[in-house]
This record gives C-alpha cells, structure tokens and sequence, in this order.
C-alpha cells in the first residue's frame, strides 16, 4: 500500500542541503550534542523530580535522584544524533511500525477487489512519492524528536520497550545561526526539551501503552471505503476553498485538511490525543526555561528570539503548508501546554503537578489545558476531601 523505499528516496532527494560545516566542525558538533544529552539527564530530573523507578526523585529544588549506588542511573534508551535524510529513514520506519495494523486492513480489502493488485502496485508508488514529498519538507524543520514507537534495531539495546532519541544536528546549527544566539546554550536547550521527553516516558511506565492504545484506536476508525473518504476529500476541498455562501461560516472553519477527512469518533480520540501532546510539549517547554539561567545563561534571549521564529513562519507557501498538514496547531499545543504547566505548579507545586502522572485518568481533558484550574479542583481538591 505504501512503497515505503520510494518514500526515503524521494525525501532524501528533494530534502534541502544542511548548513555548511567542515568534517571538524561536524564531529565537533555531533560530540558536543552527546554531552549534552547526558548532561540534560541530571537537569531535568533535579527540575521535575520525575525518575525512572529504581531511581529516587530529587528533593525539590536539589539534585537529581541517585539512588542506592550513588548515581544517576543512566536511560536504557539511545541517543541517536542524525543527519536530515537520518531523521527521515527514522520517521519512515516508524511510521511503518505505527500504521501496520491499518494497512494490513487496506490490504485485505484490496486483495478482494477485482485488479486489485495491479492498482496497488500503482497506490504504493503514488503514497510512497506523496509521504517522500512530506517528509522532505519537515526534515528540515525538526530540532528534536523523542520516537516513542522506534521499531527493534540494532540501535536499541536489548530488552528495550521502544524508544530513541533523536538529534538532528543540521537543523540545530542552522536554527542557532539564523537567531544569532550562543551555540552551547541552544544546543543544551534543544537537548534539555527533549531529554524531558524521554523522562516523561521513563519515569510514567503506562505512558507509552496508553499513547499506543489510542493511536491505535483512531486508525482502526479510519473508514476505508473509497466512496465514504472520497466524499470528505470533496468536503474538506471544499472547505479549503471557501466553497459555501458568502458569510456563512462553517464548523470546519480554520481546520486542517487531516482533522476534515477524519470520523466522529476519530474527532473524539484526537481530543484525548491533543490534550495529551499539549501536556508532554508545554510541560517540556516549561522544563527547558526553568531549568536557570546557571545552566543555560542566554536562555531568555534564546526563549524570546525562538517565540518570533515560531510564529512568524517563512513565506506563502510554508505558511499554507504548516496549515494544510496541521502544524499550526502543533504550535499552539506547545503554548497552550506550557501555559497549563506553569498554572498547576504554580498553584500546587511540582509535587502536585507530578500528580498528572499518576494513571490515565489524571491526564488533564482537552478544556482542562484551557483551564488548569478544573484540573486542579478534579484531582487534587476532590482526592484531598475539600468541597
């Protein structure tokens, strides 16, 4: 269903060229962006006091837990730092890890259809070149990227649930060129919100199962009857285009061409979905600011000339792309998250924030990061007896 050797090929092709740098500078770059990973380790645990078990969380305010043997005791997850056509065969095999299930689906109900082999081998080469063309354009956009459903390689250690972290270094030097700020202090930075990433899913066991459990909800809804999809590609083209009378405003006013063609329950589980993504982005967002200006001395000019590049965008064309594909509003889950972080720990502590760890059903809801204050009242005042 996907010719999914067609997709790296046509991402690497049409990729952009990285920044120049010398084969030293490279290296140099590479070596410095693996201490900082290991370094961010110690920082972000310290900050959030969240640990993996077996490790003790920090006291507040203090160093990071050491447990029994006097260290940290290190992530069993890798840290991969990659080139932009590195980052793209990552993202290819995690896609086909991910969507298995639902081309399996496709591919039994193509394999009933009259010709349907030869209009398979025809669908791979087109959705193949389509996702190639995709992720050729956010390859060189990702600074970071924690793969929570990494497929088993030889990257992994044994024994592991999944799991990488990804750096991608051109992108890095080319976002710390482009804002003009110290090297050392953006590349400790990127590491810092992502390292929060792989702390969150060390440090809360359940997490990744239940992110798994709802992704793999929503793609068994995908409806995969051609005339059902074909007429929400006509809606959603339609409501692209402005296709209905003048100053009447539609429901699907300001969505992306992926929520339009979604279902009802598809809807549905993505609310649950987005609240959970607000939660992990805002909460290391806020991770990597609060962290202090001791480790990252720069970090409130970085903050300030990173929040312009986030919403400025580049020209017309990046503009309705970040649109179309839905980033618009992967921007706004970092603010809306990080803006619900600070409201609860402000209001209860760390501690009490780590509460939103304890099981699926103190996640906060989709209105909940609008409103941390109905979080708060729901699962701390309600557990605590107050009225």
């Amino acid at each position: 269903m996907v010719d999914w050797n067609l997709a790296v090929a046509t991402a690497t092709r049409f990729v952009r060229p990285g920044p120049d740098v010398s084969r030293d500078e490279a290296r140099a770059i590479v070596a410095e962006l693996r201490r900082h990973a290991k370094s961010s380790e110690e920082h972000v645990r310290g900050f959030t006091r969240m640990a993996p078990p077996g490790a003790e969380p920090a006291p507040e305010g203090g160093a990071a837990g050491t447990g029994a043997a006097g260290a940290v005791p290190p992530h069993d997850t890798p840290v991969l730092v990659v080139d932009r056509p590195g980052w793209i065969r990552a993202n290819v095999a995690g896609f086909r890890a991910v969507l298995k299930p639902l081309l399996a689906k496709m591919e039994d109900r193509r394999s009933a259809m009259p010709g349907g082999a030869v209009l398979g081998a025809v669908g791979g080469k087109v959705t193949g070149a389509e996702l190639g063309m995709l992720l050729s354009f956010l390859a060189s956009r990702v600074l970071g990227q924690y793969e929570t459903f990494a497929p088993a390689s030889r990257e992994l250690p044994a024994g592991t649930q999944g799991g990488r972290l990804l750096l991608v270094a051109p992108n890095i030097v080319h976002v710390e060129r482009e804002l003009d700020v110290a090297p050392h202090d953006f590349r400790l930075w990127v590491c810092l919100h992502e390292e929060t990433h792989r702390t969150q899913f060390s440090a809360v066991p359940w997490l990744r199962d239940h992110i798994e459990g709802e992704v793999q909800s929503f793609l068994a809804e995908t409806d995969i009857d051609p005339g059902a999809l074909l007429a929400r590609l006509r809606e959603a083209a339609q409501s692209l285009a402005g296709a209905r009378p003048e100053g009447e405003q539609g429901e699907d006013e300001g969505r992306s061409l992926v929520d339009l063609v979604q279902t009802p329950a598809q809807r549905e589980i993505l609310g649950r979905l987005t609240a959970v993504m607000s939660l992990l982005e805002g909460h290391a967002d806020f991770v990597m600011d609060g962290v202090g200006p001791e480790v990252v001395p720069s970090v409130a000019e970085i903050r300030e000339k990173f929040q312009k590049r986030r919403a400025s965008g580049a020209g017309r064309l990046d503009q309705a792309l970040r649109k179309l594909l839905g980033l618009d509003a992967k921007l706004r889950q970092y603010r809306d998250g990080e803006r619900f972080v600070r409201a609860v720990v402000e209001e209860v502590g760390m501690d009490g924030f780590n509460r939103v760890w304890t099981s699926p059903n103190t996640l906060p809801t989709k209105q909940e990061i609008a409103k941390p204050a109905d979080w708060v009242a729901r699962v701390h005042r309600k557990a605590d007896g107050a009225p």
